[in-house]
């Protein structure tokens, strides 16, 4: 049986094409990554869509964090709840007036109340700082006690509660949920020196 042995052009041509096609292919791979397709692009252009939309709840939940704040209700649709509510809140003061006489155990609770509900006006963040330090002084508080002294949004109140811990001037009881903020012998330095400068001025 005779083999034929193919000419040396055909034998070279050969050789020559699959380096060819060997070269295409790493060429290929390595350009690959930064080419786009439509597919990818699609992608893309969703991603942002995504990102804008959740920018937008973002934003949405920290004005309702804000109406909230600021005692806006939506009114009750229920025109007869209302007129329930006013007739119960006129007998509750009819109650007052004949029954004038209050226990010391109520007084002391309507004076905490009192005490609870005095909120301070808008401050900026230092003296936000030094009032939450003063509040934490004589006992510990939740953050969103806080939150409802200062007037502030939630968010604002967590990340002056994380500035103050960061810096040392708060511990965080951890044990208990929500967390409680009480103040560090380096918190209390803090007041200390606050008021002897407002002493000297």
């Amino acid at each position: 049986m005779l083999i034929e042995i193919p000419e040396p052009d055909v034998i070279l041509g050969v050789i020559v094409a699959f380096v060819i096609g060997l070269v295409a292919l790493y060429s290929y791979y390595k350009i690959r990554p930064f080419i786009k397709s439509k597919s990818e692009m699609i992608d893309s252009s969703q991603l942002e869509r995504l990102e804008y939309y959740e920018k937008q709840l973002i934003d949405m939940k920290i004005r309702l964090d804000s109406m909230e704040m600021q005692g806006v209700e939506q009114k009750n649709e229920d025109p007869n709840l209302e007129i329930k509510q006013f007739l119960e809140k006129l007998s509750k003061n009819q109650q007052v007036i004949e029954n004038p006489i209050i226990s010391p155990k109520t007084a002391e609770i309507m004076n905490k109340e009192e005490s609870g509900t005095n909120r301070m006006p808008n401050l900026d963040h230092n003296n936000a700082t030094d009032y939450v330090l003063h509040l934490i002084t004589d006992k510990a508080m939740t953050s969103r006690d806080i939150q409802i002294t200062l007037k502030r949004s939630r968010e604002h109140t967590s990340r002056l509660m994380k500035k103050l811990f960061d810096d040392g001037y708060v511990k965080r009881n951890t044990s208990t949920k929500p967390y409680t903020y009480s103040i560090t012998e380096k918190g209390k330095e803090k007041i200390n020196v606050l008021q002897s400068s407002s002493l000297i001025v």
